[in-house]
């Protein structure tokens, strides 16, 4: 029987000079978010979102700093930051569509929604373009169980999603997502 090893032992982390937790964020988190808890290690989630809010994403080397503040090990945090579906350890596209695949969107046509958009972008479930635009991910639940299905696009509520629809936001998409500011789908939405 072949085992599979990952090569943790002798993966090269990039690196970069400057921190990725830096002087600012590490004041904030001592002054404003360690005080609300009864231990350091309580603080990773928050520490977490920060990083990723700064950079979109978690580089390794934030893993390890992170933990270095919070007196962890790396593995821990990495552990956390593997269980939420919320983190992401490569970077993602400039736009990131999620798709609810709870049963309500399901049963209102979800699959065949994920199926058009993988072909369409050649892509599947925490992938990216190669253009770099685009990375889906599908997720539990989006509480829009009443307007399924549902599709969030970088935070914005899109319900009652049909192909077409979500297809044309899509194209009509800015290369910047600066400038994104397209309606929601669905007119009770406003």
């Amino acid at each position: 029987m072949a085992w599979i090893v990952k090569p943790s032992g002798t993966m090269q982390i990039e690196r970069r000079s400057e921190p990725y937790l830096t002087e600012a964020m590490r004041r904030e988190l001592e002054a404003e978010t360690l005080p609300r808890y009864p231990t350091k290690q309580a603080a990773t989630l928050p520490a977490l979102h920060m990083v990723q809010h700064a950079e979109g994403w978690l580089p390794f080397q934030a893993i390890e700093e992170i933990a270095e503040f919070l007196d962890l090990d790396a593995s821990e945090v990495y552990d956390t930051a593997t269980f939420y579906e919320e983190f992401f350890l490569e970077p993602k596209g400039r736009y990131l569509i999620q798709i609810c695949e709870s049963i309500a969107c399901e049963l209102c046509g979800y699959v065949d929604l994920k199926s058009k958009l993988c072909r369409k972008f050649d892509i599947t479930n925490c992938e990216t373009t190669d253009d770099g635009k685009f990375t889906l991910q599908m997720v539990e639940c989006l509480g829009m169980c009443d307007d399924a299905p549902a599709v969030l696009i970088n935070g914005k509520m899109y319900r009652k999603v049909t192909w077409e629809q979500i297809e044309g936001v899509l194209d009509a998409l800015p290369d910047d997502p600066n400038e994104f500011d397209a309606p929601g789908i669905h007119p009770a939405q406003e």
